[in-house]
């Protein structure tokens, strides 16, 4: 789960990393007001999930009271479209207002689980503001990667180490070891999955200063972090995402036309990789998870019916917690309470495999059965009425 700018420097400030005094705003008269209680000038900062938003058009430095209050006019409710967003864009709904920094040097900080060394990573650079990506690319030997072992936490000798190894001299090595001790125990605290500080400025006067800040959250982990949970914003989600989430269901849009319904996310990674195979676009991947009843299976096919371009719907069940049974039942109730008008193929396989089918044959609905992974996906490219080219 990913949060808002503002809401990653408010905890990381909680935890002891230096921010820039700022206020959220939802109106150009909000937007106005933080800027008298702030001080001008100020920096006013579009509020989406995303980054990338100073290319966009959505940051600005603004000098007076009138150009805060025009700015944030035209950027509420504006959608940016930014490299991240994808062509769809985000759409604007708050804004974040804050101190003017005087800027001497930018520094990247990220925190990120390290899957190879089962670790988390420091990533850094003396050269922020740019995306790791490029840093990669365009300048390899500024990154500066540290592991940290679980057992001790992130010690203070580290820290000063990768200050040093960034280049800081006299305070500036005590606040970067503070700011780094503070990000770990952030990110080990709240089940984070990445913290990023980008940039990290320099202040003319020799300070550091998270400018801007980035977190994103294990999901799994929500239920044991309400702080965090709290912090969500459906607008900057998909809303089939977002849909899915609420009951309970892991789903990630795509692009194609085949809806899939699979439990387990291996089988659910090879059923989208036949469906590619057998010249087919799958819709999304949605896991049902075990013990699926039927009530749920209905809930799956109106997520996935969320997306118009879906033209048919696989559904693939290999049963050991879950029931063959359960799942036919469920697709049938959902014909009947859904009101599905498009092609649905079925395999199942697994416990309780032969009831499923006997319900599935005896049930009056038009659904399309097959044996086999490979059989099924050939079966809903067939079914579909107009395919979907791959981008």
């Amino acid at each position: 789960m990913d949060i808002h700018e503002h809401q990653a420097k408010d905890i990381l400030a909680q935890f002891g990393v230096p921010v820039p005094k700022g206020g959220l705003a939802f109106s150009p008269e909000q937007a106005a007001h933080r800027a008298r209680e702030i001080g001008l000038p100020c920096v006013v900062k579009a509020q989406i999930h995303s980054g990338g938003r100073g290319e966009a058009g959505g940051v600005k430095l603004c000098k007076t009271e009138a150009e805060v209050r025009d700015y944030a006019a035209d950027l509420l409710g504006r959608t940016l479209v930014t490299k991240q967003t994808g062509a769809s864009g985000k759409t604007v709904h708050r804004l974040w207002v804050e101190d003017a920094t005087d800027i001497a040097q930018e520094i990247y900080l990220g925190f990120v689980l390290d899957r190879k060394s089962e670790r988390i990573m420091i990533v850094a650079s003396g050269h922020g503001g740019m995306e790791i990506e490029d840093l990669a690319h365009e300048d390899p030997d500024s990154l500066v990667r540290m592991v940290i072992d679980p057992a001790t936490g992130l010690v203070e000798f580290q820290a000063r180490e990768l200050a040093f190894r960034l280049g800081l001299k006299g305070k500036q090595i005590g606040q970067m070891v503070t700011t780094l001790r503070a990000c770990y125990r952030a990110y080990r605290d709240l089940d984070a999955m990445m913290v990023e500080i980008n940039p990290l400025a320099i202040t003319g006067e020799g300070d550091l200063v998270a400018l801007d800040a980035k977190m994103s959250f294990d999901t799994n982990a929500l239920f044991r972090r309400p702080q965090v949970a709290a912090l969500r914003d459906p607008a900057q989600e998909d809303a089939r995402e977002a849909m899915a989430a609420d009951h309970g269901l892991a789903y990630v849009g795509l692009d194609g036309d085949i809806g899939c319904i699979i439990n387990g996310a291996g089988l659910a990674m090879a059923t989208m990789d036949m469906i590619k195979l057998a010249g087919g676009e799958p819709a999304n991947f949605l896991d049902i998870g075990g013990g699926a009843s039927p009530d749920r299976v209905v809930t799956a096919f109106r997520t996935v019916l969320t997306d118009p371009n879906v033209s048919v719907i696989l559904v693939n069940i290999f049963a050991g917690i879950n029931r063959c049974d359960w799942i036919a039942k469920g697709v049938v109730q959902a014909y009947k309470e859904v009101g599905l008008t498009i092609p649905v193929v079925v395999r199942l396989s697994g416990t309780n495999v032969t009831e499923g089918r006997a319900i599935l044959d005896q049930a009056d609905v038009p659904i399309i059965t097959a044996g086999t992974l490979a059989e099924a996906a050939e079966a809903a490219v067939a079914a579909r009425p107009q395919p979907v080219a791959a981008e």
